[in-house]
């Protein structure tokens, strides 16, 4: 009941001063700058050539950089002014866990530009921007990896049957990390420290896959023992695709950069991980994939309206595109290739959705700013 009455607070209609709507805009909000910048990393990633589809990336990245921008900057004023506030959201487990999207859209922003954003501000300042913005993600997303577990053990009220998908987004953070460092190994020194680099990266692999590990078994077993989801939550089950694809996007990424890096049996051994693991985690993102959509098409007919946790519905599908066209790329299948795309034609439809909705809910005053995904 408590986490019931929690929900229903979060999504109420905004009202008040500007003020006060600033006051109660959560962490959660960097979901929308993660969902907007995989749309040009995913695009970029896509194994074909279409004319034009550089550029509309850029487009879209710089309206991420340009998201991220606003929101540094409002968050900022919301943590001097209204700080108790700020303490609050750590303090509830409902909102906490948001706090893995910070690190995630600075990383996001930060792999768009060296992805596509150098076509417009010069390769040399893609890096400066990237290498900022990758030392932020990664410290916030190491931080947050720690203390937001620690919280929810030793402060937050949690109940037998209270497990949600959002759990998951502290630690799948550093996975991002892991998936997005490699593009920065080729401008480091050559050796120890492009070697300490890639190695890092596959350490952040590990630490944010084995803690997934832990907690999805919890999230799947309330979704077959209850208490059902709320309704408004109902999309959240596409997190679980944020470490599966992203996992598989590391991997990839990792095999690409090895060789030139490594010494030949680990290189290849990096390799034989991007098919051998890649291919059955991405096996089974397509069945929770399924599963989701299943779930939220349910919600819908029983009534469920928009609310930010649509924006669920981006970031981990764009991840599972990067995987597939990783895949696509080391295995040579065509399959693979058609499957990137499929799943990014869904990608951009769903950004399109959410992004409608947020900004109608926004001018009509209905949508909160604490709205929670």
């Amino acid at each position: 009941m408590a986490a019931s009455a929690r929900t229903r607070s979060a999504i109420r209609p905004a009202t008040g001063s500007k003020g006060s709507r600033v006051r109660h805009l959560g962490p959660n909000w960097y979901a929308s700058v993660m969902g907007t910048a995989i749309v040009a990393n995913a695009g970029v990633a896509l194994p074909w050539h279409v004319p034009g589809m550089r550029t509309a990336c850029a487009v879209v990245w710089a309206l991420s950089a340009v998201m991220l921008a606003v929101l540094l900057l409002t968050r900022t004023v919301h943590w001097a002014r209204h700080g108790d506030q700020a303490r609050a959201h750590l303090l509830d487990p409902t909102m906490a866990p948001f706090y893995g999207c910070l690190s995630m859209a600075l990383l996001a922003v930060g792999g768009g530009t060296m992805l596509v954003g150098k076509d417009w501000i010069g390769p040399g300042a893609a890096v400066a921007v990237d290498t900022a913005l990758f030392t932020a993600g990664t410290a916030v997303g190491l931080l947050v990896a720690a203390a937001i577990p620690f919280l929810m053990a030793a402060r937050h009220e949690l109940k037998p049957g209270s497990a949600s998908p959002v759990w998951i987004l502290p630690v799948v953070a550093p996975m991002v990390s892991a998936a997005l460092g490699p593009l920065l190994v080729p401008h480091l020194p050559a050796g120890q420290w492009q070697q300490a680099l890639l190695l890092g990266c596959y350490a952040m692999f590990g630490l944010s896959l084995l803690a997934t590990m832990f907690l999805l078994p919890i999230v799947f077993a309330r979704l077959l023992a209850g208490p059902r989801l709320p309704l408004a939550l109902a999309p959240t089950l596409f997190l679980v695709l944020g470490p599966l694809g992203q996992s598989t996007t590391a991997v990839n990424n990792f095999a690409d950069t090895a060789p030139h890096v490594l010494p030949a049996p680990y290189a290849e051994g990096f390799r034989m991980l991007a098919v051998l693991y890649g291919v059955p985690t991405m096996g089974f993102a397509l069945l929770w994939f399924a599963l989701a959509c299943a779930v939220v098409l349910r919600a819908r007919q029983q009534g469920m309206g928009f609310s930010m946790t649509w924006w669920a519905l981006t970031f981990p599908v764009g991840t599972c595109v990067t995987g597939a066209a990783g895949l696509a790329r080391h295995t040579g299948l065509t399959a693979c290739a058609w499957l990137a795309g499929g799943l990014y034609v869904f990608l951009v439809l769903a950004w399109l959705t959410a992004g409608f909705h947020t900004l109608r809910g926004l001018f009509a005053g209905t949508l909160a700013p604490a709205s929670a995904p």
